[in-house]
């Protein structure tokens, strides 16, 4: 966190608007303060003029420059991140998922694409129900959708890239081969070792020294995936052998996607999961498709902000600012408890909304996007906020008449509760695993005008790796729901995307690229990604400093992993937050938790469009980092 002064306690008799003054006072003389702001991050900003790239591990950064030192433009280099971090198991493997924005300055339009993976065959609510689930598994081969990440990379690259396949995976190839593994990742895989064991090629990948007290590979040693390498060198071969027989890039590339989806890897990848007592065949591969597709968005003070539409959670953060519209949020104050209360109630409002009607809109009904995004219907969700207490009841909406519609579903609407029942007490570590349960992010921006943002995850250690293929499986099929009840718009179907929490985003002024920002963690994504989108246009933070900036956490949302949970009133401050904030906080009914580090692992560019350089910034949470030029 960056410094600040030291807090007086509260004083008798000084009035709760009192306290909210100084708090604000507090923070803006500690936050903001023109040429000496940098001083007060722990990281340096980023600077650049030709291109900026920023991702979730420090190789993985560098393979994006790499790529920009290449030629090759920021979807180029996003693509060569997002290789290198599923390779470096930044959260994710290379059977997860992959979902990006993407602006394209030759249309002056945003692009998005939905690389998750669908249920397999055989994947039916009555089938997780017979084996005694009340959601499908957290961990193993009944846990993974099909594979996502290596078609959303690929169709990313013929489309809006400039280089080969080959280029682009060349550095991820060599780390395949072999590279230093870091602390974090070492710890990650000796912590689950016992849950890795139990599949044999986890095992044989992943603990090196098996039968040693330590047996996980050491930090520093060189970890090698040579069944990955395999199989990223044969995607491109395939791509090889289509160029010369006269093919175009894009051909070449796509060549490479069947052989993943439809030749021997797929073959390879099926066998060793229905092996373990997964569900995938060949045709539910074969008949996966990468979608490119419009995103949705809204306008806040000006600016556009895109997100990926409700097959994803990134529509909540829109919500959450058309439903902040109706206050002034800068004249609260930074942090302040009115403005930590507000902000709060406003997450609360579109996270049950996003609970309840969020879901793949290729089944039918559609969830109801125009309505959950429509002003009018924000500024009644407003008037529900209560500007003393927190409410731990807040339910959905019903946005069907702003749609011109009539809500399909009120039976359920009537008796959804925030609250799921019958849950025993959970300590803050655990509730922090699942609410933050992690992901990686890639930003990428050149001179040329291309922005691009992508959040891929899902493989996250401890995964099932597939056999000789070396793919780690996703585990994102516990984001269903098995009952219509909790979702009716996310109950698991084969051939259905689940639900997932990842959350690109990109915002434009004026039409021109603006910030591009995303964040791993589960629920809390866009929970971070709001007041880091807050702390720039409401309180002028440099994107170093909002990157950076304590951070609020509500658990009052439905957990979207494992059991699902919520806990209304619970919330994680700074530990630096004032004694007046917390005191006044504690009597509007919050049970308050304290951590040093709040602002959740953000990665941002800002584009400078007064002086034509880019900044970029990465938050001091974890190992995020970034190089420009």
């Amino acid at each position: 966190m960056r410094t600040r002064k030291k807090a007086k306690k509260s004083r008798p008799g000084v009035s709760g608007f009192a306290r909210t003054a100084m708090t604000a006072m507090v923070s803006a003389s500690v936050i903001f303060g023109g040429p000496q702001a940098q001083g007060r991050t722990h990281k340096p900003p980023l600077y650049g003029q030709h291109w900026m790239a920023v991702t979730g591990k420090p190789i993985a950064a560098a393979v994006g420059a790499k790529i920009f030192e290449r030629g090759g433009n920021a979807v180029d280099a996003a693509c060569a991140m997002i290789a290198a971090t599923a390779t470096a198991w930044t959260t994710l493997s290379w059977g997860g998922e992959t979902q990006a924005l993407i602006y394209n300055p030759n249309t002056g339009k945003v692009i998005g694409i939905n690389g998750l993976g669908v249920a397999p065959t055989g994947a039916t609510p009555e089938y997780f129900h017979k084996l005694g689930l009340r959601y499908p598994p957290e961990y193993g081969p009944l846990a993974a959708v099909t594979p996502g990440t290596p078609g959303g990379l690929m169709t990313m690259l013929a489309e809006y890239g400039t280089m080969s396949l080959g280029q682009v995976l060349e550095p991820a190839i060599e780390m395949a081969d072999g590279f230093p593994i870091d602390s974090p990742l070492v710890n990650t895989i000796e912590h689950y070792k016992e849950l890795i064991k139990q599949w044999p090629d986890s095992r044989r990948v992943m603990l090196p020294h098996l039968g040693a007290a330590h047996e996980a590979p050491e930090p520093g040693e060189i970890f090698r995936q040579p069944d990955l390498a395999a199989s990223l060198r044969k995607l491109v071969e395939a791509e090889r052998q289509a160029l010369r027989s006269g093919k175009d890039r894009k051909a070449a590339i796509h060549a490479a996607y069947e052989r993943f989806y439809k030749g021997d890897i797929a073959r390879d990848l099926v066998g060793a999961v229905r092996e373990l007592g997964g569900l995938f065949t060949l045709e539910d591969l074969a008949g996966w498709k990468v979608k490119i597709e419009e995103p949705v968005h809204t306008s806040y003070k000006g600016i556009e902000v895109y997100k990926l539409t409700t097959w994803v959670q990134g529509p909540v953060m829109l919500q959450a600012l058309n439903i902040l519209e109706s206050f002034d949020l800068k004249a609260m104050g930074y942090d302040s408890a009115r403005y930590i209360h507000t902000l709060y109630q406003a997450m609360n409002l579109a996270y049950a909304d996003r609970d309840f009607y969020y879901g793949d809109p290729s089944f039918s009904p559609a969830p109801p996007i125009e309505g959950l995004l429509s002003k009018d219907y924000a500024r009644e969700r407003a008037k529900l906020i209560r500007a003393d207490r927190n409410d731990p009841d807040i339910r959905p909406g019903d946005p069907y008449p702003f749609q011109g519609a009539k809500n399909p579903y009120l039976r359920y609407l009537e008796a959804w509760h925030s609250k799921m029942p019958a849950q025993p007490p959970i300590a803050l570590a655990e509730l922090e695993r699942t609410f933050r349960l992690g992901t990686t992010s890639v930003e990428a921006a050149d001179d040329k005008g291309w922005a691009v943002s992508v959040t891929p995850s899902g493989g996250w250690t401890p995964a099932v790796i597939a056999g000789h293929t070396g793919i780690g499986l996703s585990q994102r099929m516990q984001s269903f729901v098995l009952d219509p009840s909790e979702d009716p718009y996310n109950v698991l179907q084969p051939g259905k995307r689940p639900r997932a929490t990842l959350t690109p985003s990109l915002a434009l002024k004026d039409g021109k690229p603006y910030l591009v920002f995303s964040v791993q963690g589960g629920d809390t994504q866009d929970q971070n990604l709001l007041q880091f989108f807050l702390n720039v246009v409401e309180f002028g933070m440099t994107v170093q400093e909002a990157t950076e900036a304590a951070n609020i956490t509500s658990y009052q949302m439905r957990d979207s992993f494992a059991d699902h949970q919520s806990f209304p009133g619970r919330l994680t401050l700074n530990t630096q937050t004032p004694p007046w904030v917390r005191e006044e906080l504690s009597r509007m009914g919050y049970t308050l938790e304290f951590e040093e580090r709040t602002s959740g692992p953000i990665n941002a560019i800002f584009v400078d469009r007064k002086h034509g350089t880019l900044w970029g910034g990465s938050s001091n949470y974890g190992q995020d980092y970034g190089i420009g030029w």
